[in-house]
């Protein structure tokens, strides 16, 4: 058994599902307030970004982090990251309609930096 759950914790489609629901039932609860159709849209649109955002976030690291060196290499590609995210993130969401665009982009963008910053230090760390 455990080695398949080795398996589906590696599982590219898994993680894309789970960013995509987890994050896309953030949106539909950051906006729960307002009327429907606007929270489940907003759940929709995170979902789907969270899921592009898995898929990308990590060869957007591996390849900003070789282009840097020093102490830089630690803070420039998670910072670079999370700037594009949340240029994104804004646009889109304020392009759909979703009225709390803060509040459903805070979780996910905390999410994703975190990973970005995580999984940067840990393929640069021998390179500082």
């Amino acid at each position: 058994m455990t080695a398949r759950v080795r398996a589906l914790a590696g599982s590219s489609i898994v993680h894309v599902l789970f960013a995509f629901l987890a994050m896309g039932g953030w949106a539909v609860f950051a906006n729960r307030l307002h009327p429907m159709p606007q929270r489940v849209i907003a759940g929709v649109v995170q979902g789907v970004l969270s899921a592009c955002l898995t898929l990308f976030l990590k060869s957007v690291v591996e390849a900003l982090s070789k282009r840097f060196s020093g102490f830089t290499v630690l803070w420039a590609p998670p910072l670079i990251a999370c700037l594009g995210s949340t240029g994104m993130l804004v646009t889109i969401h304020a392009l759909s309609g979703t009225p709390e665009i803060l509040k459903t982009i805070a979780v996910p963008l905390l999410v994703s930096t975190s990973y970005a910053a995580i999984y940067n230090y840990a393929i640069s760390g021998g390179r500082r």
